[in-house]
């Protein structure tokens, strides 16, 4: 494997994890899915962050990181609270407690995503490869990005 075939890997596991997510009863939500996601991660990594401080880390338009906090404040993902120092920033930080979306959202299982990525409805094939992606994630936490930034 080379570094174009890693980058392509993750776009797939993107598109497979994106597609997992439930999506009823949300309507048409401003900003993507990605996004979201981006921005979450962004937040549980580095709580009481400003929107500012969030795009910079991102690369994300302020107006997707501002729709984003808003879906994710909307879900009861995070909380928003003034800044002590400069009344005009919000910082961002996650919810002390999960809302019933966030756990909806999180005990969603893979296993139909990928089986339709798979082109296959062979349980033992789809556990197979859930098996190894929960081991690659044990190596790979959200913490190895913030390693190769170092």
């Amino acid at each position: 494997m080379n570094g174009v075939d890693l980058f392509l890997l993750g776009r797939t596991l993107m598109k497979i994890g994106e597609e997992a997510l439930p999506t009823e009863g949300l309507g048409d939500q401003p900003g993507s899915t990605r996004s979201v996601l981006i921005v979450v991660s962004d937040i549980r990594a580095h709580p009481g962050s400003a929107i500012s401080e969030i795009v910079t880390r991102t690369g994300l338009p302020q107006s997707a990181v501002s729709a984003a906090v808003a879906r994710l404040r909307e879900a009861g993902a995070v909380v928003t609270e003034p800044d002590a120092r400069d009344r005009r920033r919000l910082r961002v930080r996650p919810a002390p407690e999960l809302s019933s979306r966030v756990e909806q959202v999180r005990s969603t299982a893979i296993d139909a995503a990928l089986a339709r990525a798979l082109g296959s409805d062979d349980p033992h094939r789809v556990a197979e490869v859930v098996a190894l992606l929960e081991e690659l994630a044990r190596h790979l936490s959200p913490q190895a990005l913030s390693r190769l930034r170092d």
